[in-house]
This record gives C-alpha cells, sequence and structure tokens, in this order.
C-alpha cells in the first residue's frame, strides 16, 4: 500500500457547530462543505467531521466520536491557554502544565466531545531525557 494522505474524521452530532469550532478557534480552512460532512485543511494537516448517523457509516458504528484526544503542537502554549481558556471560555480539562516528558501543554474540550491536547515541546528532564530517539 502507498498511502497518499491521511487524516481523522471526526463522527460527531452536530457537524456544523464542530467545523465552526475548528475554522473560527484553530484557523482551519474549509475543502468541502455538506449538512452531513465537512472536509478542513491548515498549512501541514486535515480534518473532517462527519455526522454519526449518516448512511454511509456502517449499522452497528453510527455513534458519535468517544475517547478520541488530538495533539495541536504550538510555539507557545501558554499563550494558546491565555487566547482558548482566557479569552474564549473553552472549557479546560486539564490545566496549563509542564511535563517531565517534554511538553508544556493543556487539554480543552471541542464540540463532539473531542479532547484537544495543546503542547510546546520542551526540553525533557529526569529519566525522560534518554527516552527519546
Amino acid at each position: 500500500m502507498q498511502i497518499t494522505s491521511f487524516y481523522p474524521v471526526l463522527m460527531v452530532e452536530d457537524v456544523a457547530a464542530a467545523a465552526q469550532f475548528y475554522r473560527e478557534t484553530l484557523g482551519f480552512e474549509t475543502t468541502f462543505e455538506a449538512d452531513w460532512y465537512v472536509s478542513l485543511r491548515f498549512d501541514g494537516g486535515e480534518l473532517a467531521v462527519l455526522d454519526s448517523a449518516h448512511e454511509t457509516i456502517p449499522e452497528g458504528f453510527r455513534t458519535p466520536v468517544t475517547g478520541l484526544l488530538l495533539n495541536i503542537e504550538v510555539e507557545d502554549a501558554k499563550a494558546e491557554h491565555d487566547r482558548l481558556v482566557g479569552a474564549l471560555g473553552i472549557t479546560e480539562r486539564l490545566k496549563l502544565r509542564d511535563e517531565a516528558f517534554g511538553q508544556r501543554h493543556f487539554i480543552v474540550e471541542a464540540p463532539g466531545g473531542v479532547l484537544l491536547d495543546v503542547i510546546e515541546p520542551i526540553a525533557p528532564t529526569g529519566e525522560f531525557v534518554h527516552a527519546y530517539a
């Protein structure tokens, strides 16, 4: 198999709300939009949202996304925390903190129950210094 593209498709109940969030909050651009599916992109990646009840989803799998964490790397996690949590009031699920494994990060909740882990890579410490290849 020669893969030419790879991107997540989030199965959600409210496609319009999810797409609006990724456009307005994270700066994605729309490449295709229907009432049941929206394809989004930014310089460096793609994402799509799909109505979880759509007929193209096999029976037995038509449920909204659960247990999904999307990592978003940024240059300044504190600035993004101030913007997303402070200015925009997005629900914070993990407070901004530094991790020994090499991340300054926080987690917010996006529409559809998706968690966004906003990460600034920092120098690892302790036992994690040698864990990186």
